[in-house]
């Protein structure tokens, strides 16, 4: 590894600079120095680029005389990565649609925005994007004489927290007030380091980005954004362009950055298909082989102590370099992996029948989606609907607290107190001689095939509950009490689906009459222990 060290300022000037992006575009050259090394040619560059990463000591976004370039900082064109020299200096090729970033390193923040999203990048697209419903990037003309990136000081703790959306997905602005109560206000001033939506940001209509991240910047930390099959261009002609709003509004749909020992890197697995004669336009989730080639080179700079945390929209098992993504990771023994898009919550566990190679299987989560069914279901006294998921779990989001190359992953149930981890079904009332065959059913939340689920009644012993996947009889029993209410809810509850975080036992045989309480423990992965409770009466 390269040492971090502040080299000399470029040639002692102060640079006339405007910032784009969260870089800073200068108008004079720079003063030539050793080469960069390149981890990848790109394929047929139309030029070259240079630029500085200096510190921003004043954190006014331009580089001022006085502020030193920084030494060992990649910066990448989207396929090739390059270290900055000893000044901070760089150069990449560029072609006539390229997105410039820098991967923030460990102890330095880039700027963020007043919806506190992150000024990382540089777009260079002479002509701009093309017509489209939802406006992409305006013509950001020749390519300027330097692209330089402000980054500054922030000590980075080996243990800290962050915040994991799935889907928020409004279909308008109401449906963003849902979520600014629902899930934002419990979460100001939260001590979390940083934010992340795991894409279907929005629900096709991109002129509501604005809005929603002005409310998910209310909760004061920075905030990174994937990019989801609901937040593409669909009148795009090809997948080149189907993402020119969200570069336009959070850069590129592909980047990494450290944080402590953890190097996250956000993937676009989306991959768009226009329209062509009989075939529909539609989606499917893949990489494509640039973006493959640019993980495998990022991915060569990280040393095997950092824990790599690969977020995306689309479930890993179900993108097309699955394979290949498992092979570049195979040398990393810390590894994770982050999804939504399914609306359910799912803990995987890849092992050597999926083509995992290392002994501890490789862990992927399917997160909890803020928005839950779509904001589905009945409304609350506050005017929300419930929004339960298809796999009988609340809506919500993750918690992970990091430490060093380990993790702690934690559900949060929205406006609802943190040990809000299960329910409970079973009967309000039974006949005493029903009762060694009544059967009590507990969705453990974020359960899985690790979680040790056990019950007991009164002051009974504990007994280990059966894992079983079925359909949640909570959720089956308030999808078909909507069925009856007329008019139905705005937006109807899902489907069932079968729940992969269930558990069940029969009660005791021959219990006294009276009131009894059901007492169900999880031990998750993690050693953290939940309780839930439940009030049935013996008759």
């Amino acid at each position: 590894m390269l040492s971090r060290r502040i080299g000399r300022a470029w040639g002692g000037r102060a640079v006339a600079a405007m910032a784009i992006g969260g870089c800073v575009v200068a108008a004079a050259g720079h003063e030539g120095h050793d080469e960069p090394r390149p981890a990848q040619a790109a394929a047929a560059p139309t030029g070259q680029v240079r630029g500085i990463v200096f510190e921003d000591l004043n954190r006014n976004g331009k580089r001022d005389e006085g502020e030193p370039g920084i030494p060992a900082v990649r910066v990448s064109n989207g396929l090739d990565l390059v270290y900055t020299r000893s000044d901070g200096a760089y150069e990449l090729p560029v072609g006539e649609d390229t997105i410039l970033f820098v991967v923030k390193p460990a102890d330095w923040m880039t700027p963020v925005d007043e919806h506190k999203l992150p000024k990382f990048h540089y777009i260079h697209k002479p002509a701009g994007s093309p017509p489209l419903k939802y406006a992409g990037v305006a013509p950001t003309g020749p390519l300027p004489a330097s692209v330089d990136f402000p980054l500054h000081r922030r000590p980075e703790a080996s243990k800290f927290q962050a915040l994991i959306f799935g889907d928020t997905q409004p279909r308008n602005q109401r449906e963003i007030d849902y979520m600014a109560h629902d899930v934002i206000e419990p979460l100001i001033g939260s001590p979390a380091l940083l934010g992340v939506t795991l894409g279907d940001i929005v629900f096709d209509d991109l002129s509501l980005f604005g809005s929603l991240n002005a409310t998910v910047g209310k909760i004061g930390i920075p905030w990174y954004n994937v990019l989801g099959n609901h937040d593409m261009n669909f009148d795009a002609a090809d997948d080149r362009h189907s993402d020119e709003t969200f570069e336009r509004v959070y850069g590129p749909p592909y980047y990494s950055f450290d944080v402590g020992r953890v190097h996250f890197v956000a993937l676009d697995n989306v991959v768009w298909i226009a329209k062509t004669g009989d075939q529909d336009a539609h989606y499917v989730s893949g990489l494509g082989e640039r973006q493959m080639q640019w993980l495998v080179n990022d991915l060569k700079l990280v040393t095997p102590e950092h824990l790599v945390v690969l977020m995306m929209h689309i479930p890993l098992r179900e993108t097309k370099e699955t394979a290949a993504i498992f092979a570049e990771l195979a040398r990393f023994p810390y590894t994770l992996s982050l999804s939504a898009h399914a609306h359910f919550q799912e803990h995987v566990f890849f092992t050597d029948k999926e083509g995992w190679t290392r002994a501890e299987p490789h862990h992927h989560v399917i997160c909890a989606t803020v928005c839950g069914s779509w904001w589905g279901g009945l409304k609350d006294e506050n005017g929300i609907p419930h929004a339960t998921m298809s796999d009988g779990a609340p809506n919500g989001h993750n918690l992970i607290t990091f430490d060093a190359a380990q993790y702690t992953i934690e559900f949060r149930a929205a406006r609802r107190p943190a040990d809000h981890q299960m329910s409970i079904h079973a009967p309000e009332v039974i006949a005493a001689a029903d009762a060694g065959k009544t059967l009590v059913t507990a969705n453990v939340f974020a359960g899985n095939e690790k979680t040790r689920v056990q019950m007991r009644v009164g002051d009974g012993a504990w007994a280990d509950m059966t894992p079983t996947t079925a359909m949640d009889p909570t959720f089956v029993e308030a999808v078909a009490a909507e069925a009856k209410i007329q008019p139905p809810p705005e937006n109807k509850l899902p489907k069932p689906t079968r729940t992969p975080h269930l558990w069940t036992a029969t009660l005791p045989s021959a219990p006294s009459k009276g009131t009894h309480v059901i007492e169900v423990r999880a031990t998750d992965m993690f050693g953290l222990t939940h309780t839930g409770r439940r009030v049935i009466r013996v008759e």
